[in-house]
């Protein structure tokens, strides 16, 4: 006789997964394969998943480091993390064809960054060290005119030229709580600091990290759909921690699943960061029902409907 399945409920978190500048990066990379034939070259990786990636590497992407690996004759992409100047420079300087698919709130963040810069300001950039997002925007103006801060803990330190004449901005990935109170802490010692005339975090990250907190008092255990690398679904895992649901950890399939780790759990929240598939969500939630009886609900917190263009180039 087969035992019967244990009743599991799946809270699943709304809006989830993918975000208007991952999926015009994505189109970017398969429109340029369209129009230029394979291979066609990406600078580092074009949004933080290896499924994404290797979905696109079967239709004739190549994923390198550095531009020096690009041949001449062929087109390369600049990741959705955007670049620092020197990137487009060396194409130009290369005569490369070169398309970039940074996300257009990223660039909302280059263009404010340089307007303070030409205003006389030192910026101050909230945001987490090494992360590609950060070394690109860093990397639009020079050296020395954008300070990084990581912390609360770091503002405290940080030594600036003229304390009258200072900007912040963030990282668009970050954790809406942590960066409210870096601001707050900013704005305690720099009053005259001046910040974003709309916050630099993005709608998707906000949304997807409200819808999480609404769930995560709910559930016994929290997955997060998302790599490793990618700033915005960690801050998942930490934002339904933080918000009642100890038990929460990031996976990027269903088979890295610890089946184990679930073990007494009657409700178990499921979102995914936004540079993950829907499809990894469905994968996930076929592996839990071949284990478990489900009750699935949805929690909607927004409706998204931004779009974000292509490139003229790429525009038939």
């Amino acid at each position: 006789m087969v035992a019967a399945k244990k009743p599991i409920k799946i809270l699943l978190a709304s809006p989830r997964g993918f975000c208007a500048g991952v999926e015009r990066a994505i189109q970017i990379v398969e429109r340029a394969l369209e129009l230029y034939g394979r291979p066609v070259y990406v600078r580092h990786e074009i949004v933080h998943n290896r499924f994404v990636v290797e979905t696109l590497e079967t239709k004739g992407a190549i994923f390198v480091e550095e531009l020096d690996q690009v041949p001449d004759e062929r087109p390369v992409v600049f990741s959705a993390h955007g670049v620092p100047k020197s990137v487009p420079a060396e194409a130009d300087s290369r005569k490369l064809l070169y398309l970039d698919a940074t996300c257009p709130l990223v660039s909302k963040v280059h263009r404010e960054a340089e307007r303070h810069f030409d205003s006389g300001r030192t910026i101050i950039l909230i945001g987490h060290a090494g992360h590609p997002e950060v070394v690109g925007t860093m990397g639009q103006l020079p050296a020395g005119a954008v300070l990084l801060v990581e912390d609360v803990g770091q503002v405290a330190m940080l030594a600036v030229p003229d304390p009258l004449n200072l900007a912040y901005a963030t990282q668009t990935t970050l954790s809406v709580d942590d960066t409210v109170a870096i601001v707050a802490a900013l704005r305690r010692r720099f009053p005259a600091i001046r910040g974003p005339k709309m916050e630099d975090i993005c709608y998707a990250t906000t949304n997807r990290q409200a819808a999480v907190k609404a769930i995560a008092p709910r559930c016994d255990a929290l997955v997060v759909v998302g790599a490793p690398n990618s700033s915005n679904s960690r801050r998942l895992v930490e934002v339904a921690a933080n918000n009642g649901c100890a038990r929460s950890r990031l996976i990027q399939r269903a088979s890295d699943m610890d089946w184990a780790w679930l073990d007494g759990a009657r409700c178990l929240g499921i979102t995914a960061g936004a540079s993950a598939p829907e499809t990894l969500v469905d994968e996930l939630i076929a592996a839990c029902r071949e284990r478990y009886e489900l009750e699935i609900e949805e929690v909607r917190m927004a409706e998204e409907s931004v779009v974000f263009k292509l490139p003229r180039a790429l525009v038939a």
